[in-house]
């Protein structure tokens, strides 16, 4: 290693716009990286419960729990590596009597984690979207508080909401196959330490979408918020942040550099618009301009959505200022 540069453990899930720092193909100045494919769900579990590494992607909703608590090991960065439309990922039993969101109070409902930021972005549709809240459904969580990311931010299920831990010996899949519960509001299919469902509800005979048409609904409800929901943002840990504060910037250079690299592709790269249904083969147009952006300012009316909803949603005591979780040097960015 050269003696100018640190050297840094870092996490990172299976995105592409990542993939040039994980290859070596893009460098951060002033670090080497030691780069560790994870999958979010055990990343997360990982960092916060063991802070394995030096550098990750961390859960939005994760890192504002924890934040409301107390200050956390991390220091965020504004980069946003993963975003998706996860109300429009909900399945349903088709016996289940739901065709519509309305539908859905009274109802089971799965989740993997309750305060996952899937959870929340979906949750928090269904409440401004459709007049669904929370409390109108009765939640089976499957992951146990051991092995969940609530278990190191202080999770308990907030006041009204009627939540049961799904027993070790099935898993969300096999209950919504069984009858168990109605429907699930976000759906892991992944081999990772956290999560336990192995069945492919898209193959599976008596399970359908909510939403019919997904890309339709995403187009929707992109037209008229203009938002398009953060999952995961980066932390860099808070020892090492005090020593090196300039590893903030590098590093968001580095993700930007990463994700240029990838965007020269050309067309190509709308494969993960056309994915989220926010465009259509005939507005490629729009490659010009960048749906996904990092920087502060430039996804502050995110941000301040999924502050605004964990907190409404019980999920802290206060809302949690934003500028207590992402480094100083990067808030004009």
């Amino acid at each position: 290693m050269a003696a100018d540069k640190l050297e840094l453990s870092i996490a990172l899930s299976d995105n592409e716009n990542t993939r040039p720092l994980h290859d070596g193909e893009v460098k951060v100045e002033g670090v080497r990286l030691l780069p560790t494919r994870v999958h979010p769900s055990e990343m997360f579990w990982r960092q916060l419960k063991f802070g394995d590494f030096d550098i990750s992607e961390m859960s939005m909703s994760s890192l504002l729990c924890a934040t409301a608590r107390a200050p956390t090991p991390w220091v965020a960065v504004p980069i946003f590596t993963s975003r998706s439309f996860f109300h429009t990922g909900i399945y349903v039993r088709t016996d289940s009597g739901i065709e519509k969101p309305s539908d859905l109070r009274g109802k089971r409902v799965g989740i993997p984690e309750y305060q996952q930021t899937a959870a929340i972005w979906t949750r928090g549709v269904l409440e401004h979207e459709f007049g669904v809240h929370a409390r109108d459904m009765e939640w089976f969580m499957e992951r146990s508080p051991d092995m969940s990311h609530g278990g190191s931010t202080g999770f308990e299920p907030p006041s009204g909401v009627k939540l049961h831990y799904v027993s070790r010996s099935t898993n969300l899949g096999e209950m919504l196959i069984a009858g168990e519960i109605d429907c699930i509001l976000h759906y892991v299919l992944s081999q990772n330490l956290v999560d336990r469902s192995k069945i492919d509800l898209a193959k599976a005979a008596n399970v359908r979408p909510l939403f019919p048409d997904a890309a339709a609904e995403k187009r929707r409800y992109f037209d008229k918020t203009g938002i398009f929901p953060i999952n995961h943002t980066v932390v860099i840990r808070r020892s090492l942040h005090e020593r090196h504060p300039w590893i903030a910037l590098n590093l968001f250079t580095g993700f930007l550099n990463a994700k240029a690299k990838v965007r020269q592709g050309g067309l190509d790269m709308l494969k993960p618009y056309l994915e989220a249904g926010v465009l259509n083969a005939q507005t490629q147009s729009t490659l010009a301009s960048d749906l996904m952006p990092y920087g502060f300012k430039a996804c502050l009316p995110v941000l301040d959505t999924i502050a605004q909803y964990v907190h409404e949603q019980g999920l802290t005591h206060r809302r949690v200022d934003l500028a207590e979780i992402f480094a100083t040097s990067t808030m004009d960015l």
